[in-house]
């Protein structure tokens, strides 16, 4: 019923810069907050930055100065642009969205299937 769907990942060398997109589709009634998460190798996943359905961004400390996260409500879409890479950057990144689906009473979290970043000369 409901896609995540995320593109953008590449490979970038280290003080390099990426734009990150995030769709989500189907029979979607509402989408609250809305999220990146990344996962670096032998690591947990943790999050990133967070966006809330009124559009305030919350970010990990990690990644705060570097990353922008936004969000396009029209357009289900959510956006992370992240400058001054570095090679601890390098992983999975996977979009979260709270997604209320038509017809249901509630909310309930949706993954991508996570694009992947590598920073490296």
């Amino acid at each position: 019923q409901v896609q995540v769907v995320e593109s953008g990942g590449g490979l970038v060398q280290p003080g390099g810069s990426l734009r990150l997109s995030c769709a989500a589709s189907g029979s979607i009634f509402r989408i609250y907050n809305m999220a990146w998460y990344r996962q670096a190798p032998g690591k947990h996943r943790e999050v990133a930055a967070t966006i809330t359905v009124g559009g305030n961004p919350i970010y990990a400390d990690s990644m705060k100065g570097r990353v922008t996260i936004s969000r396009d409500n029209a357009k289900n879409t959510v956006y992370l642009q992240m400058n001054s890479l570095k090679p601890e950057d390098t992983g999975i990144y996977y979009c979260y969205a709270n997604i209320q689906v038509n017809g249901d009473s509630a909310a309930r979290a949706y993954w991508g299937q996570g694009t992947q970043v590598t920073v490296s000369s």
